[in-house]
């Protein structure tokens, strides 16, 4: 179905290429997983396939890329649409009509198609992404995670023969993540659609691969095989594989379930091990950096937020969680003054966000929001790094430093819009972490990032709480909260229905319990580190 053919692409004024000699063969009604670290070149094989690249990307593609039978160089996007549907890392980007059923229409408008044949189309996948409700919901209101549903939902409406998804649920909460899986199983199993996906959060998907695809690095010679051979090489490996690696498991189990057929003996190591220490909570008492008292804001005729209390002092780390559209992203956007309460109070460094000017604000709360590009807008990283300097009156240098910390080897010559999602994210954070704001505030900040960069947010984020700062994190990611919350929120139509102990809330819900609690059972153990300290 999809074939490539010594492939090799160079954008224009790049050093290096960013595929080289990529030469394998994707099989009809095939899922194939496309993992490696960031930067490695999986966004544009990727877009290779749907004829983006070169067309749209410009550069040099050398080589041959087909999709059933049709030749990319000599076929546009446009030429492949009846074929290909692809989502990109960036759902906005997708978008050209106003509303959630319009968007899913369109292609279909576009191809031609009967009216009578869309309208069932659209009834089918309303159901199949859990949408109806959201019908006619303008999509500006939409959460990130409905966002991303929407647009997965607008490329499976014209029924293509190959869909290509990066990052499919980078944003979604961990059950609507599993229902865009099974619908893709579906469609491979059902259909016979074949899917190439690329996804950084292997802990979710690996299971469900018919076959991985490893880009090892930058201009690296891809690996093709069967999904355990290639996770047990692979650098790049979900915290089941790493547990297995651990134990001493081979072939590595894929999921929690074959896991567990497996860990009784590694139970009964742990059993007289010294359980982890739980992470360190700031000492009681200590002044506020932020204050939330029965918060209730109104976005249009839905309550985002009702009744939220939170206090947040120095060194805290927290974690908010709750399915898509929650309610967390409005709670950061009350603490960074953007949006105004209709009932209640927000107090941040003694002061109400919503009526204090940007330039005193932003060295109080810096927010890293969903998509990172709201904060870019210079041409250069390094002409970014210096107006973040500059704007938070800081030693020069400082956000570059950050930069290199988080993500390495971006050069300052370097567009931002040519860095990848997690590059992108990672100059965001550098940005606002230059004025080293008591409280920060992160929107999914591991969206995007492999598991090596994310260690390094952990790292940066760990030293941040220790000198003092107060971070907030909204997330999917169970495996971060577990890994670096001390306090967990989950919310729930705009309530807070848990509020803990991350130990306790996480473990006590089974939609956010890490792999490691999943596997071992009831117990202390929250991630692959504790465990290896304990076998030591």
């Amino acid at each position: 179905m999809i074939r490539f053919e010594n492939v090799s692409v160079r954008y224009d004024g790049a050093g290096r290429d960013a595929l080289a000699d990529v030469d394998l063969t994707v099989p009809e009604g095939e899922l194939v997983l496309l993992v490696g670290p960031s930067g490695a070149g999986k966004s544009t094989l990727l877009g290779a396939v749907s004829g983006l690249v070169p067309h749209f990307t410009g550069g040099t593609l050398r080589g041959r890329v087909t999709v059933a039978g049709r030749d990319t160089r000599t076929h546009k996007p446009r030429e492949l649409a009846d074929v290909v549907g692809t989502v990109g890392q960036d759902p906005l980007a997708h978008f050209v009509t106003d509303t959630v059923e319009d968007e899913l229409a369109y292609g279909m408008e576009s191809l031609g198609l009967a009216p009578d044949v869309m309208r069932r189309r659209v009834e089918e996948t309303l159901d199949l992404l859990g949408l109806a409700e959201l019908r006619d919901r303008p999509l500006a209101t939409l959460s990130g995670g409905q966002r991303q549903r929407v647009a997965i939902g607008s490329v499976l409406t014209p029924h293509p023969a190959v869909l290509v998804l990066d990052e499919p649920t980078s944003a979604l909460d961990p059950a609507a993540a599993e229902e865009v899986l099974a619908v893709l199983q579906r469609l491979v199993h059902d259909l016979g659609t074949t899917v190439l996906m690329a996804e950084h959060r292997l802990e979710r998907v690996v299971q469900y691969a018919d076959q991985v695809l490893l880009l090892p690095g930058p201009g690296g010679r891809p690996v093709l095989g069967p999904p355990a051979a290639v996770m047990a090489e692979s650098p790049v490996r979900p915290p089941v594989v790493d547990l297995a690696r651990l134990a001493g498991w081979s072939p590595p189990p894929l999921s929690v379930r074959d896991a567990r057929r497996r860990a009784a003996p590694l139970r009964e190591r742990l059993a007289t091990a010294t359980p982890p220490a739980p992470a360190s909570e700031p000492a009681q008492g200590a002044p506020q950096v932020a204050e939330v008292t029965g918060l209730l804001v109104r976005r249009g005729p839905v309550e985002a937020l009702r009744g939220v209390g939170l206090g947040l002092g120095p060194g805290a780390t927290v974690a908010l969680m709750g399915r898509n559209g929650a309610g967390k992203s409005t709670l950061l956007s009350a603490l960074v003054g953007l949006v105004e309460p209709d009932r209640g109070t927000v107090r941040v460094g003694g002061v109400e966000p919503h009526r204090t000017r940007p330039r005193d604000l932003i060295r109080r709360v810096g927010l890293v929001p969903q998509e990172p590009r709201d904060l870019l807008y210079a041409d250069t990283v390094a002409a970014e790094c210096a107006a973040a300097d500059r704007d938070a009156g800081a030693p020069p240098g400082r956000c570059r430093e950050l930069v290199s910390a988080l993500l390495p080897g971006i050069a300052d010559d370097t567009h931002p819009r040519d860095l990848s999602e997690g590059q992108r994210l990672a100059l965001a954070l550098a940005v606002v972490l230059t004025a080293r704001p008591p409280l920060l505030l992160l929107d999914e900040p591991t969206r995007g990032l492999d598991y090596a960069a994310k260690a390094r947010l952990v790292g940066v984020l760990r030293e941040l709480a220790a000198e003092g700062h107060t971070i907030v994190l909204a997330t999917h990611d169970v495996e971060l909260a577990a890994e670096l919350a001390h306090r967990v929120l989950i919310l729930a139509d705009g309530e807070v229905v848990a509020d803990g102990p991350a130990a306790e809330v996480v473990v006590g819900s089974p939609a956010f319990a890490p792999q490691v609690a999943k596997v071992l059972g009831e117990g202390p153990w929250l991630t692959v580190a504790q465990v290896r300290e304990a076998l030591r």
